[in-house]
C-alpha cells in the first residue's frame, strides 16, 4: 500500500495531543472513524511512523508519542483493575518476563483509584509500607483465623480501557438528559447533554460513548452514539448486550471479499496432495440444532487387535489463507459467542456453515489424526494428513442414545458399515472413559440446563440437557484426538498454544477440605486428585453431591490458553491442546496451520512470546463470549421472571456469603439472592472456609448445596438483580426439626442479625449486597 501522509498526520496529531492516553492501533482507527475494514491501513501507517522514530510502541503494543518508551517508572507495576461498588478495587498485576511482580492482587482505596473503571489495564505504584487489612473467614496458612495482610497501592495512570462505551437506560429530567448503565456499572447516572440528540426517547436502550469517566472528585459524562431501541422490545435485549461486551458484528467488507474468493475456488474433488478417504465409512454425531459439523469419526480394527480411530476434523486452515484479511478478523474474534437465540461466528457463514463444514454425503477436506490404540485404550502411535472425506450419515446424539438402547430396530435403518461402526465407537469410548477415570480424570456431573427461546427471543420455558453415553463418545475422541497431537508437538520441542489447566491453590485445597469434612464426609486432605475423585464418586445420587461439586468447582482454576508446559489438572494430561474445532476456535486453527508446516517439512513458526500473547487474547475472548451468554440469558431469564413475582421454585445454593446466600433455580437457571435479612429472626455466623451461614438456633443452618423452596419476591432488569424469599429449607437426611432458640458458642467468622454487624459498634450495613459482589466469577 503507498503512504498516506494525510493518515500518518492524523495519527501523529491525536498521539501528541496533551490527553491522548496509550492505545493500540485498532483503537486509534476508531478514534480516527475509520471502518473496521481499513483498519489495516492504520496499523501499517502506524508501524511506518514508528520506523522513522516519530512513534513508540509501548507495553502489549500500545502506540506512544516517540521517547516515551524509556520515561516508565521501574518501579510501577501494570495489571488489569477490578472495581468494586463501594469505589475501592482490586488490581491483578500482569506477568511479563523478567520482572519480578506481587504475587496477590494489590488493593485500591477508593480516593486512589483515578477514574479507573472495572476491566481497564493500569499502572500502579505500591504503598510504602501500606498494606490492606482483609478478613479471612477460615484458616490462613498458618493454621490462624483472623485478618491478613493485603499489599495496597495507588492508580498512576489508566494505560488501556476495557471499553469506552456502556449500554444503559436513557431519561430525562430538566430537560437534562441521562443514562442509568446497565448491570450497576456505575452507582450514578451518566449526564450524556442534549435530550433531543439522536431522537432518543425515555425509556430507550442507548450505546454512551463516555468523555469522561466518573470517578471520586467528579461526575460521569457521556453522549449517545446509537439507539438500540425501546427496553422490552423484541431483540433490543440482545443488541444490548452485543453493544455491553463490543462483540463483533457484520464482518467487514475485505473478510467477506477473501471467503467469497475461497468459495469461487473450491470444487468438490480430490487435489493433489491430500490423501483419498472418501471411500471410508466415516459419520458425524451433533446436536440436533448443529448447523456446522466440524468434526468426524472413523473406526477400524487392525489386524492386530488394535484400534485405528479416524478423528477427522474440518481443514479450516485450508479455506482462510495466514495473513488475510479474513485471518485478521478470525484472530481478533478468536471464538464463535452462543448467545441464546443467535450465534456470533468466527467465520463467515460461507465458510462455517458450508465449505469447511462436514456435511453428509460431500466431499469436504479435513486435517485427520489416525490414533492407534491397544486393546487397553493405550495409544500407540498418532499419524496426521490432510485428507478429502465423504461423511456417510449425520447422527443427532438423541439417535445414538436410540441405537444404544435398542440396537436391532436400528439394524435396518442403517447401512451395515455404518450400522457396525456406531457399535465400534461405543466399545472403544468406553475403553478410554475407564482408563481415563481410572487414571486421575476429575468429572463433575452438575445438571445443565437450557432455556427456550420463542422467535420473538423471550423465553417459552427450560429444559435439562442430560450427558448420555452418545455425548460420551465424541467427548472421549475429541479428547484422545487433542492429548495425541499436543504429544506430536511436544515431541517435537514446539512452542504451541496449549490448553492449560493449573492445579488448584493450596489454601483452596484447604478450604475444600475443611467444607467436605463438615458435610460429615470422611476424608483425608483434598490436595491428592485421587482424594477429591474418591469423595466426588462417593456422593454421587447422595444429598450432598450439589454441595461437593460445587464447593469442588470454586476450588478450580480457570483453564487458559499458553504455550506454557503446565498440563491441565481436570484431565490428568501432561500433553494437552486444542485441535478439533477450529470453525468456531482460533487456537486450534494455530494447530492446524503447525500441522500443515510439519507435514510440508519445515518447522513451524513457534515463537514463545508471540504464542503468549496470542494465548492471553484468545482467553479473554472466551471469557467475553462466556460473560456475554451468562448476561442475556440472566437478562432473559429477569424478563420473565419479572411477571412472576411470587411464584415458588426449588432452587440450590450456590454461593455464601456473610451478607446472603445465592441460589439458583433447579427447573429454570435463575440466580438469585436472599439476603441475610430475610433467613429469620437469627444472628449468623459467617464461615468463608465452610460456605455457610450458621445461625443461633438448632438447625438454622444454610451452605452450599442446600436445597431450598424459595418463591420471586423482586426483580430489577436493569441492574440484573434478582431477590429471592426463603419459603423453607428442606431437611438433610436425618437432621431433626429446627428448635427453639438456645444459645450457640461464638466461632471465628463474621456475626449477622439482619442488616447489622455484631460487635462494639454494631455498625448499621445495607440491607443489599454491595452491587459488585452480586456477580460472582
Amino acid at each position: 500500500m503507498a503512504e498516506n501522509p494525510e493518515l500518518q498526520q492524523a495519527i501523529l496529531d491525536l498521539v501528541n495531543a496533551p490527553n491522548y492516553q496509550p492505545v493500540k492501533p485498532r483503537v486509534i482507527a476508531k478514534k480516527l472513524n475509520y471502518p473496521p475494514e481499513q483498519k489495516q491501513d492504520v496499523r501499517r501507517a502506524v508501524k511506518r511512523l514508528a520506523k522513522r522514530g516519530l512513534l513508540s510502541y509501548g507495553t502489549k503494543h500500545l502506540v506512544r508519542p516517540a521517547g516515551q518508551e524509556k520515561k516508565r517508572d521501574k518501579g510501577l507495576i501494570v495489571g488489569v483493575f477490578r472495581r468494586a461498588a463501594a469505589g475501592f478495587g482490586f488490581v491483578r498485576p500482569k506477568l511479563a518476563a523478567g520482572v519480578k511482580q506481587p504475587t496477590e492482587d494489590i488493593f485500591i482505596p477508593a480516593r486512589k483509584t483515578l477514574d479507573a473503571h472495572d476491566g481497564d489495564t493500569v499502572e500502579v505504584r505500591l504503598s510504602r509500607g501500606g498494606h490492606h487489612r482483609r478478613r479471612e473467614g477460615g484458616r490462613r496458612d498458618d493454621g490462624r483465623g483472623g485478618e491478613a495482610l493485603r499489599q495496597a497501592g495507588e492508580i498512576v495512570s489508566v494505560l488501556e480501557r476495557e471499553t469506552n462505551r456502556f449500554v444503559g437506560t436513557y431519561s430525562s429530567t430538566g430537560g437534562v438528559g441521562r443514562v442509568v448503565v446497565d448491570g450497576g456499572v456505575f452507582n450514578e447516572p451518566i449526564y450524556v447533554g442534549d435530550p433531543g440528540a439522536k431522537n432518543v426517547q425515555d425509556g430507550d436502550k442507548v450505546v454512551v460513548e463516555m468523555v469522561r469517566f466518573p470517578a471520586h472528585a467528579h461526575d460521569g459524562e457521556g453522549v449517545v452514539v446509537e439507539v438500540l431501541g425501546a427496553k422490552g422490545e423484541p431483540g433490543v435485549d440482545t443488541l444490548s448486550i452485543i453493544r455491553e461486551f463490543n462483540l463483533p458484528d457484520a464482518f467487514p467488507a475485505a473478510a467477506l471479499d477473501v471467503a467469497r474468493q475461497q468459495a469461487q475456488a473450491f470444487d468438490e474433488s480430490v487435489p493433489e496432495g491430500r490423501r483419498d478417504l472418501t471411500g471410508m465409512t466415516i459419520i458425524t454425531i451433533d446436536p440436533i440444532d448443529a448447523r456446522d459439523f466440524d468434526d468426524a469419526i472413523s473406526l477400524e480394527r487392525l489386524d492386530n487387535g488394535h484400534w485405528r480411530l479416524g478423528v477427522h476434523i474440518a481443514d479450516v486452515s485450508h479455506f482462510v489463507p495466514a495473513g488475510s484479511a479474513l485471518d485478521d478478523e478470525a484472530r481478533d474474534r478468536a471464538t464463535s459467542v452462543y448467545l441464546p437465540d443467535r450465534v456470533i461466528p468466527m467465520l463467515p457463514e460461507i465458510i462455517s456453515n458450508n465449505l469447511a463444514s462436514l456435511q453428509p454425503n460431500r466431499l469436504r477436506f479435513a486435517k485427520t489424526a489416525f490414533i492407534e490404540f491397544t486393546p487397553e485404550g493405550i495409544r500407540v502411535d498418532t499419524e496426521t494428513c490432510n485428507a478429502a472425506i465423504q461423511s456417510k450419515r449425520r447422527f443427532t446424539y438423541e439417535e445414538v442414545d436410540e441405537y444404544l438402547a435398542d440396537r436391532d430396530a436400528w439394524r435396518e435403518k442403517l447401512t451395515p458399515e455404518v450400522f457396525e461402526l456406531v457399535g465400534r465407537m461405543h466399545e472403544l469410548a468406553m475403553v478410554l472413559r475407564r482408563r481415563r477415570l481410572d487414571g486421575g480424570a476429575i468429572e463433575l456431573t452438575l445438571p445443565e440446563t437450557k432455556i427456550d427461546i420463542d422467535k420473538d427471543g423471550r423465553v417459552a420455558g427450560a429444559h435439562l440437557v442430560e450427558h448420555t453415553e452418545s455425548h460420551q463418545i465424541i467427548e472421549e475422541f475429541m479428547l484422545a484426538a487433542n492429548e495425541a497431537v499436543a504429544s506430536l508437538l511436544n515431541d517435537r520441542e514446539l512452542n504451541f498454544l496449549r490448553r492449560v489447566h493449573a492445579p488448584p491453590k493450596p489454601e483452596k485445597l484447604d478450604m475444600l477440605t475443611d467444607f467436605v469434612k463438615e458435610l460429615g464426609i470422611d476424608c483425608e486432605h483434598l490436595r491428592s486428585r485421587f482424594e477429591i475423585k474418591r469423595v466426588v464418586e462417593a456422593v454421587q445420587g447422595e444429598p450432598q453431591e450439589h454441595a461437593v461439586h460445587y464447593a469442588v468447582l470454586r476450588a478450580m482454576q480457570k483453564a487458559v490458553y499458553s504455550p506454557e508446559v503446565e498440563g491441565h489438572y481436570a484431565l490428568n494430561s501432561d500433553q494437552y491442546c486444542h485441535f478439533t474445532s477450529p470453525i468456531r476456535r482460533y487456537p486450534d486453527l494455530t494447530i492446524h496451520r503447525m500441522l500443515d508446516a510439519i507435514m510440508a517439512g519445515r518447522r513451524p513458526a513457534d515463537d514463545f512470546d508471540q504464542q503468549m500473547l496470542l494465548g492471553d487474547h484468545c482467553s479473554r475472548r472466551e471469557q467475553r463470549a462466556e460473560r456475554a451468554e451468562r448476561e442475556l440469558v440472566k437478562v432473559k431469564l429477569l424478563t420473565y421472571l419479572s411477571t412472576r413475582i411470587g411464584e415458588e421454585m426449588d432452587a440450590v445454593i450456590t454461593g455464601v456469603e456473610e451478607y446472603g446466600l445465592f441460589v439458583q433455580g433447579i427447573d429454570l437457571p435463575a440466580e438469585g439472592l436472599i439476603h441475610v435479612t430475610a433467613l429469620g429472626d437469627d444472628y449468623f455466623d459467617y464461615e468463608k472456609s465452610t460456605h455457610s451461614l450458621s445461625g443461633r438456633r438448632e438447625g438454622n443452618q444454610f451452605r452450599l448445596g442446600d436445597l431450598l423452596r424459595v418463591a420471586i419476591a423482586r426483580v430489577d432488569i436493569d441492574r440484573r438483580q434478582l431477590d429471592f424469599r426463603l419459603v423453607k429449607k428442606m431437611p438433610r437426611p436425618g437432621q431433626a426439626p429446627p428448635r427453639k432458640a438456645r444459645s450457640k458458642p461464638a466461632t471465628r467468622g463474621r456475626k449477622t442479625r439482619g442488616g447489622e454487624q455484631e460487635g462494639s459498634s454494631r455498625r448499621k450495613k445495607s440491607t443489599r449486597p454491595p452491587k459488585g459482589k452480586r456477580k460472582r466469577s
